[in-house]
């Protein structure tokens, strides 16, 4: 047979996906297509849009994975030919052109043996295949290693019935102390093939050894981890079972070993290849229920259980008992207690009791893995790990790690780990009923906060603010409020405190619960607790909660100003005086927003003048306090209220400064100096300073930044006729804002896009652009409503029969 590049593609989608969960990239699909044609990394890299350096890094990565998972070297130049000759070895039992997850339909059959009729036994066609592989490529033993519970001794026993008929079981025992010795179990499994036993072993073994070389017979060595030790060596009583297995190993048999085992044989002198079983996917799960499948209740019971299969058979029992085969009901029921039946209780338990007593850093280890959430963040780096390791020295700190790996009591993937869900759910109770969650939690918060050193990416805020549930964990909320407020680089600016990050990365609603939170709860230290309300107003702004945003502000400012009227001798120099200072500023800065968004520009304006007379009084004794955004929010105030003089004023003294000092500018400036200069009429400044706006905005993944500006570029388009381009930046400002949910900004490019439709409609009344644009007002109208902003309501009708620029 010769393989097409269909099938080989089809193929390394499905493997790559079926031991690792994740789909072949853009880019790896095509450096596979490409190599199958013999094309060069340059020519890939012209052809797709990519340097030639990343397709390379990208190719090895591919070609060191693709060698991992078909236990060859695989290479760029050698794929096609790998391919060729593996992929019959699959084809007998894995239509390539239907879902991985299908099981093997009944009656399919691999070298003329019909694998199994039970219908329960479902998602393991690409395990099979994978030992099927393993066989042909002459291996003799394979531990198929995993949790419990996984399914290893189902497949092992499945896979060797179809392929023998027939096998010999060696069952070890389920405790350490009930192992049976090896002699006797050789002498037993001899008898039973016929053969009587030597006097001596070795001699037994040379018989087991013929016999095998002779007679094709699969054998299953179950359960082997309570013969193993701390290092998967096999313990001293029966260091023997080496000599059976070696005996095993020995190519000349036509015997194939399976051995089932949570843990990983580490016996240098035994020849054997490893098999990480994964969990069923949800495909197996649906295939397993039939008709009782409510899908979206099934996807969160398989999430909560890791695939276990084991929980599948108990759930599905119990569901057909207890509960007419209605599995929502039986969720909402059990749905908060991963561990709530007997069964899987003991299974995980007796997992955690063993390794208490084989490796006790390694349990601990595993039990303060509790404290990690895998949710926002769902897997955690191998520096996570070691941090918890706090009493175990630095040189053994990787040996415990592995311990857990060897134990499959820890999923990984490459550097990246993770708990299974009941594993996880016993190690939290563990965990919270030790002395060790407090020092646990805090290494864990310290280890995230480390971890990130500047904030450019919606990852990196989110992982920066995994220490918040640490501290939240043990009710330090001081703690919890420190992450919210601790200051960090950003990709091209100076430091800034992570809950101002969310709200410019868009991750407005979680940072609101989070400071909801604590906030009642913070109240040793005040620069905390303003500073707290402080970013809180912002995000109620932003949401278009405008007065209790402006609540938030006045508490803000109240606090700070008690806590600096309560100094006789305020330090200038001292951090918390001027974090009060600045608490207090801002107080009165956002309150000044706020005004603007309610269209309430007389009172913005007081707050704006009041904060420039401050500003001038203080700037000899602290001049770093000074705000360079009151002078741009108070021109363009004075630009809208037609004080034009005033504007220039403020607006050209700030132009001028960012042209030798960069470090001035911030999205928010670029945007309302954009603002300002559109109402003054100098639209090619204007239109400049918009698009250095939403350079800094990609820049800075700040989203809300590039939608006001591309809202602002449509305004100068409108009012130059280009009415295309103007609706197309409408259209993305409008998409942008929707996505992230700020109300006031949202109303804004609304009501803009509607000014626009209105004066298309007039140009050319044939396209019936008013109706379009009376929607886009009425939506501008709506949301202005739900503001409680009625000036800016009466704005938005004023403006309907009447377009000005």
């Amino acid at each position: 047979m010769t393989a097409t590049l269909e099938e080989a593609l089809i193929f390394t989608e499905k493997l790559v996906f079926d031991r690792t969960g994740d789909r072949l990239s853009p880019l790896q699909s095509a450096i596979l297509k490409q190599a199958w044609h013999g094309q060069k990394y340059g020519t890939i890299a012209e052809s797709y849009g990519y340097t030639e350096g990343h397709v390379k890094d990208v190719g090895a990565q591919l070609w060191q994975l693709l060698s991992e998972l078909l236990g060859e070297k695989v290479t760029k130049n050698n794929f096609p030919n790998v391919l060729d000759r593996l992929l019959p070895n699959f084809l007998p039992i894995v239509d390539l052109h239907q879902d991985s997850d299908r099981e093997v339909s009944h009656g399919t059959k691999l070298k003329g043996e019909v694998l199994g009729s039970d219908r329960d036994f479902v998602g393991r066609a690409s395990a099979i295949a994978y030992l099927q592989t393993l066989e042909k490529q002459g291996a003799k033993i394979v531990l198929i290693q995993a949790q419990g519970g996984v399914g290893k001794t189902t497949l092992a026993r499945r896979y060797l019935q179809q392929k023998f008929g027939e096998y010999l079981e060696f069952a070890i025992a389920k405790e350490t102390a009930n192992i049976t010795s090896v002699e006797s179990l050789v002498e037993e499994r001899l008898r039973q093939l016929g053969e009587e036993p030597g006097r001596e072993f070795g001699i037994s073994l040379d018989r087991l050894k013929r016999k095998l070389q002779n007679t094709r017979i699969g054998i299953l060595i179950d359960n082997l981890e309570p013969a193993l030790d701390v290092q998967g060596k096999l313990i001293a009583p029966h260091r023997r079972y080496v000599e059976l297995l070696q005996t095993l190993s020995d190519p000349s048999l036509q015997s194939l070993t399976l051995i089932t085992s949570r843990d990983r044989l580490c016996e240098a002198a035994i020849s054997l290849r490893h098999y990480l079983l994964p969990s069923l996917k949800l495909r197996a799960w649906q295939d397993f229920f039939g008709n009782m499948t409510d899908i979206a209740t099934l996807q969160v019971m398989h999430k909560a259980y890791g695939g276990n299969a084991k929980a599948m058979e108990i759930m599905k029992s119990a569901i057909a008992l207890d509960f007419d085969g209605d599995m929502s009901v039986y969720w909402q029921e059990y749905g908060n207690d991963p561990l709530v039946h007997a069964d899987l209780a003991d299974l995980v338990t007796g997992q955690f009791q063993r390794l208490q007593q084989l490796d006790p850093e390694a349990y601990r280890l595993l039990v303060r893995l509790g404290c990690y959430r895998y949710q926002d963040i769902p897997t955690v780096p191998t520096e996570a790990l070691l941090s918890l390791l706090w009493d175990v020295p630095p040189s053994k700190r990787r040996h415990v790690v592995e311990s857990l790996r060897n134990r499959s009591l820890v999923e990984f993937h490459r550097h990246s780990y993770w708990l299974h869900p009941a594993i996880r759910a016993e190690a939290i109770a563990r965990l919270r009923a030790s002395e060790d969650v407090e020092i646990t939690n805090v290494l864990a918060a310290e280890f995230w906060s480390s971890h990130i050193e500047t904030l450019s990416t919606v990852e990196h805020a989110l992982t920066a603010f995994e220490a918040y549930y640490h501290y939240l964990e043990i009710g330090d909320y001081e703690g919890a409020a420190n992450v919210i407020l601790q200051r960090r680089p950003t990709k091209l600016s100076g430091a800034e405190r992570l809950g101002r990050s969310f709200y410019q990365l868009g991750l407005l609603q979680q940072m609101m619960a989070a400071i909801s939170q604590i906030i009642p709860k913070v109240d040793s230290k005040y620069y905390l607790l303003s500073g707290l309300y402080s970013i809180l107003g912002v995000l109620y702004r932003l949401s278009g909660q405008i007065h209790e945003a402006i609540a938030c502000h006045q508490k803000s400012g109240a606090i700070a100003a008690a806590q600096i009227g309560a100094k006789s001798t305020p330090d200038l120099k001292e951090p918390t005086f001027r974090n009060l200072k600045n608490w207090q500023q801002h107080a009165l800065l956002n309150t000044g927003i706020c005004q603007i968004e309610l269209w309430e520009l007389e009172q913005a304006l007081s707050v704006f003048e009041e904060l420039l007379t401050h500003q001038r009084l203080t700037a000899d004794n602290l001049e770093s306090l000074y705000n360079p955004s009151v002078d741009v929010l108070a021109a363009y105030v004075y630009s809208c209220l037609g004080e034009t003089t005033k504007a220039h004023q403020l607006a050209d003294g700030f132009h001028q400064a960012i042209q030798t000092h960069p470090q001035l500018i911030t999205g928010h400036r670029l945007l309302f100096l954009g603002l300002t200069y559109k109402k003054l009429g100098d639209t090619i400044v204007s239109q400049q300073l918009f698009q250095q706006a939403i350079a800094y905005a990609d820049e800075h993944n700040y989203t809300q930044v590039r939608a006001n500006a591309l809202s602002g570029l449509a305004e100068i388009y409108r009012h130059r006729q280009d009415f295309e381009t103007a609706i197309a930046h409408h259209f993305q400002a409008v998409e942008l804002l929707e996505q992230i949910g700020t109300k006031c900004d949202l109303a804004e490019a609304h009501f803009q896009l509607g000014l626009t439709l209105q004066e298309c409609s007039s140009k050319y009344p044939e396209k019936n652009y008013n109706q379009k644009s009376q929607s886009s007002c009425d939506r501008a109208i709506q949301l202005f409503t739900e503001m409680s902003a009625p000036k800016q309501v009466e704005k938005v009708k004023n403006s309907l029969n009447f377009s000005a620029f």
